[in-house]
């Protein structure tokens, strides 16, 4: 009876061990046709630019190997764990690495500053808890500070890139609005009168032949020259 409780209450240590434990960074777990679990990369959010971008997808990946880069019996731990059984020295250099891999790249992106304090106050905590031996470097192995300050950078990327693809879409509704009310404003010109639009001449005075419109005066030169023969 003792052992039936001891296992239910591992397991449900387990369970809620699994609650706190943060998602791998770089892959994802899904469900293929035939039922089996499947890993595969995690999409980056949309509408980061290329620098975002670049920053995130490295320091997922460092946060990965970190964290969560080799699996033994069901169970996944980086290279944290590894460096971290090295007493002393083993602690500090992860701190480093931490920093480094993950905090430093992730400046580069322009994070604010209450972003910042969140990742070194991860990083804080990992480095405390680490100096306790043994049971700090289980704590880690659970904690993986790496992991929560790559989740945080790429939920602060996504709203950024979701405020760009909103900005991208108001300019281009206002462009459409300006071009067609430009549009608009444009008039169809007049057809003009006595006139066609393929250059056709049209049936008025200004196209009468040339013979007919001559007619008259070479009619008025005989007159003249006949009452010049008149005259005595």
């Amino acid at each position: 009876m003792t052992d039936f409780y001891e296992r239910l209450g591992r397991k449900l240590f387990e369970k809620h061990l699994q609650d706190y434990r943060p998602a791998d960074p770089l892959y994802e777990t899904y469900t293929d046709k035939r039922g089996r679990q499947r890993r595969r990369k995690r999409e980056l959010p949309p509408g980061l630019s290329a620098r975002d971008a670049k920053i995130l997808l490295s320091v997922k990946r460092h946060a990965h190997y970190l964290d969560k880069g080799f699996n033994i019996g069901g169970m996944r731990f980086g290279w944290t764990f590894v460096i971290g059984i090295i007493p002393g020295a083993g602690d500090v250099a992860d701190a480093a690495l931490n920093y480094v891999l993950v905090v430093r790249k992730a400046r580069q992106a322009d994070i604010p500053n209450w972003l910042l304090r969140r990742m070194l106050a991860n990083n804080a905590v990992s480095a405390a808890v680490g100096f306790i031996p043994v049971v700090g470097d289980i704590v880690l192995a659970t904690f993986k500070a790496n992991s929560r300050n790559a989740a945080l950078l790429e939920e602060f990327l996504r709203v950024r890139g979701e405020e760009t693809l909103k900005q991208t879409a108001e300019q281009q509704a206002e462009a459409e609005a300006g071009a067609s009310s430009s549009g608009a404003a444009w008039k169809t010109p007049a057809k003009r009168e006595n006139s066609s639009w393929f250059g056709r001449r049209g049936k008025g005075k200004e196209n009468v032949p040339a013979a007919a419109a001559a007619e008259p005066r070479a009619s008025a030169s005989r007159d003249s020259r006949f009452i010049e023969d008149m005259e005595p």
